[in-house]
């Protein structure tokens, strides 16, 4: 067979990797600690699930539109009025399976041949696997500058030319756990004014799991980037309903015709009873949410403590999601080195930084939204093997 050049292009997430890895040692008999996945060990709330099967006994079982249910639409506009007090239309929301939809789409209709778009590195691995395949020109900014990984607005703006179609931002930040703060944001929205050709994708994934009550620095703040603003976000983090495959994306109105046909071309539309849970999260108490973040807090609080005990090991404390992204290089090994030393001699499994982009070769990522038991054991047996 002769495949397309562009799937060739395409890249793939190390997380699989070190999953199937782990998945083999532990049918070896292997005991591991996973904490190389990005989600948490807490349930979906109740209610999303009652709201879902009940939708299956009303008899919810059909297609809907391709861009969602106008009730689950609606939802997600009058959650977005009530946390940030924008005014949103829903026909500008799409409901998506899932986060990578979004991404998929935005990145498909300005990367080309001689298009130039801009990502996070170290970034979720898909906004640089996806600007490849569509032949356009990746172009990285660093974020491994300074020890907290934040957003440097003068650095993006700097790499913004006539040839830049689309940036990418993702804030709070995976994998590095990073927050940039609001005041940041501002500056960097005020740059961007003055170059009107260029598309903003944002991903606000993580926007619910921000730490020490800090200011949620949404995009959705600088209607005078409406036009040409996209912003991903969804069920899976804030709701821990990862495997429902639940997202959203807000377009510009210009954007809508080709949203729906890509959606019309992919996946049809997104599964039905599924939607009226998600309604029943959006519109639901946030008990859920305010525990989970509780029990985060203290988890993140263990993970750094103890993975600053050990030898020649930097962390950096995160301000939001539920990752930390030490450096290693203290300990003699570069990050994959560290990693594949963590699985093989102690069984607690990662992901390395080169997984994320080619910045942080000395870095690894750990989520730390699993149990404070084994956070403990985890940093107990890297000790040991350290020792």
């Amino acid at each position: 067979m002769k495949i397309a050049k562009s799937v060739n292009r395409l890249g793939t997430e190390a997380v699989y990797n070190i999953f199937a890895k782990t998945k083999k040692l532990a049918r070896e008999g292997k005991q591991i600690i996973d904490l190389s996945l990005g989600q948490s060990d807490f349930k979906s709330p109740q209610h999303a699930v009652n709201a879902t099967i009940k939708a299956l006994k009303d008899g919810h079982h059909g297609y809907t539109l391709p861009n969602g249910i106008i009730e689950c639409r609606e939802a997600v506009t009058r959650k977005i009025k009530k946390l940030y007090n924008a005014d949103i239309d829903p026909e500008r929301v799409v409901i998506m399976p899932g986060g990578k939809p979004t991404m998929h789409y935005a990145i498909s209709f300005f990367g080309e041949l001689g298009a130039e778009i801009i990502y996070p590195d170290p970034g979720f691995p898909i906004y640089e696997s996806m600007i490849n395949y569509t032949g356009a020109r990746p172009v990285p900014y660093n974020l491994t500058t300074n020890k907290e990984f934040l957003i440097n607005p003068k650095q993006i703006l700097s790499l913004i030319n006539d040839n830049t179609r689309l940036l990418i931002l993702n804030n709070p930040h995976n994998p590095t756990g990073s927050f940039t703060e609001k005041k940041v944001i501002d500056e960097l929205a005020k740059g961007l004014i003055n170059f009107p050709h260029v598309t903003i994708l944002c991903d606000e994934i993580y926007d619910r799991l921000i730490f020490d009550n800090k200011e949620i620095p949404t995009f959705l703040n600088y209607p005078d980037l409406y036009e040409r603003l996209i912003v991903l976000n969804g069920w899976s983090k804030t709701y821990a309903m990862t495997g429902w495959r639940l997202g959203w994306g807000i377009w510009p109105e210009s954007l809508i015709e080709h949203v729906f046909k890509f959606c019309v071309n992919n996946h049809s539309c997104v599964n039905t009873a599924a939607q009226f849970g998600a309604i029943a999260a959006l519109d639901g108490p946030e008990d859920h949410l305010n525990n989970m973040m509780q029990e985060f807090n203290i988890r993140r609080k263990l993970i750094v403590d103890g993975l600053r005990s050990l030898r020649g090991i930097e962390c950096s404390l995160p301000g939001g999601s539920f990752f930390v992204f030490p450096n290693v290089k203290g300990t003699g090994m570069n990050g994959e080195e560290f990693t594949d030393k963590c699985l093989q001699d102690a069984g607690v499994a990662m992901i390395p930084g080169t997984a994320f982009g080619k910045f942080a070769v000395d870095n690894v990522r750990f989520n730390f939204a699993t149990s404070k038991e084994n956070i403990s054991k985890a940093i107990q047996k890297i000790d040991k093997i350290l020792k």
